[in-house]
């Protein structure tokens, strides 16, 4: 295979463990885990988004008939007290049911599960938060992620072809910043206004941390574009705006966002809430692209 091949291939694995890493500190990625209760070891996952109307529905599966549970929840960075629902038996689950809140409102929840004398929390040190959005429709999701992807493969083979020894820039400079303004621009907006109701969340309006760093790539290609047969420093722009756009996209989108020590939240106490006759909102969805 020629370089050019190897540079491709390399530009790929790059992009899929970009993708990876980005579904995995997303704030859209489950809590999971595994714990031991009264000698039995229980699997949970615990969302962290809600899309679509109705309550949010947290079940634990797979559970001792004599294990018993309470969900615990109250507002995103509110002093209330902790509002306790016992979770009611549907077979081996336990389920309940979490308040739906409008697009872009959060919860912070926990779970305790109870067998005997023992009692655990889930998460063990810190609540979960969960974020409510609105349903994007496939139509806008699909080709949002898939061109924001080609973007980013784009990105990263054009800063890999300065190790060609006769490069050509140009095409991949502007598909680059062609998949970022219809991928990250034109379509991201739909993306945002159907999750939250706004168009643009980012600079100079708000300061949301996925459509900055949109911005922020898109910036870095702009600059490199106009470097093109202008600048004898053409190759530094382009390596640079690779670099940006793999270091911005590389960033969680919940970087700025860490849940306090289950302690610190519990100053106010516990309110008990009489367990809710059905549990609503069983269709969640769930998204890397979405924020």
């Amino acid at each position: 295979m020629n370089r050019s091949v190897w540079l491709w291939i390399i530009a790929i694995l790059i992009t899929l463990a970009s993708a990876r890493w980005q579904r995995m500190t997303g704030p859209t990625h489950e809590l999971s885990g595994t714990v031991s209760l009264g000698g039995s070891a229980i699997h949970y996952v615990l969302d962290r988004t809600h899309a679509g109307p109705g309550d949010h529905r947290v079940a634990l599966g797979t559970l001792p008939a004599d294990v018993a549970g309470v969900t615990e929840w109250k507002d995103y960075r509110s002093n209330d007290a902790w509002t306790a629902v016992e979770m009611r038996r549907e077979g081996d689950s336990l389920v309940a049911a979490l308040p739906h809140r409008p697009p872009a409102g959060k919860l912070w929840y926990r779970v305790r599960l109870a067998r005997g004398a023992e009692t655990i929390v889930l998460p063990a040190e810190r609540p979960a938060a969960i974020r409510f959005r609105g349903d994007v429709p496939p139509w806008v999701l699909v080709p949002h992620i898939f061109i924001i992807m080609l973007a980013m493969l784009l990105s990263t083979r054009a800063g890999l072809e300065v190790f060609n020894p006769r490069p050509q820039f140009e095409r991949l400079v502007w598909g680059t910043l062609a998949m970022l303004v219809i991928g990250g621009m034109a379509i991201g907006v739909f993306v945002t206004h159907y999750a939250f109701g706004p168009w643009w969340t980012g600079f100079p309006v708000g300061n949301d941390i996925t459509d900055n760093k949109t911005l922020i790539a898109l910036l870095g290609w702009v600059a490199a574009a106009l470097a093109l047969g202008r600048s004898k420093l053409e190759k530094t722009w382009i390596v640079l705006a690779a670099l940006v756009t793999l270091v911005v996209f590389a960033i969680p989108h919940s970087w700025t966002a860490s849940e306090p020590l289950h302690g610190v939240l519990d100053a106010a106490g516990v309110t008990v809430a009489a367990p809710a006759d059905s549990v609503s909102g069983a269709g969640v969805g769930d998204s890397a692209a979405v924020k």
